[in-house]
């Protein structure tokens, strides 16, 4: 599903009406209407008698909430409107539909003044349609009062496209906002309902088509996408009934130092976890015994280290090189240290390496100040998967933009001078292209933010590949169910309390889920 700002909405919005000829009054009435039956459908369930309070501005975003508030009425809701401007100041097309409502019977109130809204809003559910998605800035004088009036009740709250106060491309609030429970936004999803603040004061966003037709969307080549659980049914391998071990992958993991076993466990644990049929973990040979005593289904590859000091030497290279050869894909980087021996070994591995290939963690690190080893062609697919503090590592830009956009712009370059899809991991994760298409991430919590937790998403996008998916897809589809299997961890356990295992243990329930939609 494409993902927008608010000026590319408002351009796809001005497309359809201005040159396709779609009246702006019949997409505010797909709009009420796609709204009033979800809340139906989805919350509702028995509409007859429920009171719902419907706060409409004065602009198209009001508009659409008297047309939400009628069909409501419609369905047996006992609805009243509250607009905090006189009807002769309301934009054309919310004049139309404030009529409408009043012909249908819905009550209709008028607030020019805080002390004219009830004491006590006694209802069911509240309405918020007061300000839109191209809102900005800090709501003043009674619209402020309003959201501060609508919030404090404690009522569930359904928002119109957005909360009102938010900022929808970033995230963020200047001032008063509400705190919706559900959001339900028009078109197309926006940017900023999946970034901390605004990801938490919209609740669960679900999209509402308006009548635009596909291919005015496909004019304007929206290289922005949100993953969708959808998306990730489409992309996951068939597997065969009668498939042996042999014909789900394998994968090589080149992982461990003395101190950092554990990241090489979970790496391998979750790679298995997700559907991979053979993983074989080559660490230090002094720490072979560890991990062969925390692997079960993993098997090991003891290599030379240097010195016994517990971390891969050099001249290991050659039979990584053959071991490597033996597999479907290589994850190269969980737990694996900083020694400058092992920092070489990496660097020269990468420009041999015929098979998909995931690097993470130190194995990123490899590549400060030696970017050129990285740059260039990856005929098989390279996925690198930093965070922020080891994508500013992999560039020669000193500092990384404030702005987000301005940070998905450098992943965008360095994408393409990598030639390698790079999951940019943070809250949101995204993932991005050579081509530069991004892929944001709904799914995950503050709870994954504990150790180990990227070496889990490492192991899973390592099985993809070794499975056979494309490096992009592959990625992709790991990140929303590594963060899914977060939220269903978090639901068990709480976010507090979650840790890396967790999610492990939640992956065959993320894969359940996914799978029952396709």
């Amino acid at each position: 599903m494409k993902l927008v700002t608010v000026e590319t909405m408002r351009a796809v919005d001005h497309e359809a009406i201005v040159n396709r000829g779609i009246p702006g009054p019949e997409l505010m009435e797909n709009a009420g209407r796609g709204i009033a039956e979800r809340i139906r459908d989805d919350i509702l369930g028995d509409p007859d008698s429920v009171r719902i309070a419907v706060f409409c501005g004065k602009g198209n975003n009001g508009g659409d909430g008297f047309v939400v508030g009628r069909y409501l009425h419609q369905y047996g809701c006992e609805v009243t409107m509250f607009f905090p401007s006189p009807v002769e100041k309301l934009s054309d097309d919310a004049r139309l539909n404030h009529g409408r409502a009043a012909e249908k019977g819905v009550t209709l109130r008028p607030v020019e003044s805080i002390e004219q809204l009830p004491g006590n809003l006694d209802f069911d559910y509240i309405i918020d349609a007061v300000f839109g998605t191209g809102f900005s800035g800090a709501p003043r004088g009674l619209l402020g009062e309003l959201i501060e009036s609508m919030n404090r009740p404690g009522i569930p709250i359904i928002a119109v496209d957005c909360p009102s106060g938010l900022d929808v491309d970033t995230g963020r609030a200047e001032g008063a906002v509400v705190r919706a429970d559900h959001t339900f936004t028009l078109g197309l999803p926006k940017f900023g309902q999946y970034y901390s603040p605004g990801r938490e004061l919209c609740g669960p966003v679900k999209v509402v088509p308006i009548g635009i037709p596909d291919d005015v969307i496909d004019g304007f080549a929206i290289r922005d996408n949100l993953i969708t659980a959808d998306m990730v049914a489409s992309f996951l391998p068939e597997r065969r009934p009668d498939g042996h071990k042999g014909d789900f992958g394998r994968l090589f993991i080149l992982a461990g130092s003395t101190g950092l076993t554990g990241a090489a466990t979970l790496a391998a644990t979750a790679s298995v976890r997700s559907g991979l049929g053979l993983v074989t973990v080559g660490c230090p040979r002094t720490l072979n015994p560890v991990l062969e005593t925390k692997l079960t289904e993993a098997m090991t590859w003891p290599l030379p280290d240097v010195a016994g000091k517990g971390v891969l030497a050099l001249r290991g290279l050659g039979e990584i090189n053959r071991k490597s050869g033996e597999c479907d894909a290589v994850v190269i980087g969980p737990g694996i240290g900083r020694h400058h021996e092992t920092r070489e070994l990496i660097a020269r591995l990468i420009g041999k390496l015929d098979k998909p290939a995931i690097i993470d963690a130190d194995g990123l690190n490899a590549f400060e100040n030696n970017h050129a080893a990285l740059a260039g062609d990856h005929p098989a697919g390279l996925v690198l998967t930093p965070h922020p503090s080891e994508f500013a590592r992999l560039i020669d830009e000193p500092k990384l933009p404030r702005d987000i956009f301005g940070q998905y712009d450098l992943v965008r370059r360095y994408a393409r001078t990598y030639d390698a899809v790079i999951v940019y991991k943070g809250s949101p994760t995204v993932v991005v292209a050579p081509d530069g298409a991004l892929y944001l991430n709904p799914t995950g919590n503050d709870g994954m933010a504990s150790g180990g937790t990227g070496d889990v998403l490492s192991g899973i996008i390592g099985s993809f590949l070794a499975q056979g998916m494309a490096p992009l897809e592959g990625a992709v589809a790991a990140v929303h169910l590594h963060g899914l299997a977060g939220d269903l961890a978090a639901a068990e356990y709480g976010r507090r309390a979650l840790m890396a295992g967790d999610l492990i243990e939640f992956l065959p329930d993320a894969f359940e889920f996914i799978e029952a939609l396709d």
